[in-house]
């Protein structure tokens, strides 16, 4: 079990300037951890996933105008994720509230072109 990851994994994402921190809701947890463990839904932004500081995507939108504004000088923009779906892949063996644990070899992904990944 030292694979799962639990409340407070720090987390990066690749058009983020700063790591994160996930948060799990403390309904997810496994007898005998004293933290609780993440499944692969715990990819809500603003719950789970929080900012990773300035977003340098330029597939997120605000971060296009604002590097059009300033001439094409690249002009990052406060990172509000987006989450194009689950984490992947997640535990095969083990489930938490009929979903599968997070490990520390999952990945989620930004619809800004990010790929957030578990340090």
């Amino acid at each position: 079990m030292k694979n799962l990851v639990t409340q407070g994994a720090v987390l990066q994402c690749s058009m983020g300037v700063a790591p994160s921190v996930l948060q799990v809701t403390p309904e997810k947890r496994i007898s005998g951890l004293s933290l609780p463990v993440a499944t692969v839904a715990d990819c809500v932004p603003m719950k789970n996933i929080m900012p990773f500081g300035m977003c340098q995507s330029l597939s997120n939108p605000q971060v296009q105008a604002a590097t059009a504004a300033a001439m094409g000088a690249l002009t990052p923009q406060p990172c509000i994720p987006v989450m194009a779906g689950t984490w992947l892949p997640g535990s095969p063996k083990i489930k938490i509230t009929g979903q599968p644990a997070l490990t520390k070899q999952s990945q989620c992904r930004c619809a800004w072109a990010g790929v957030i990944t578990i340090k």
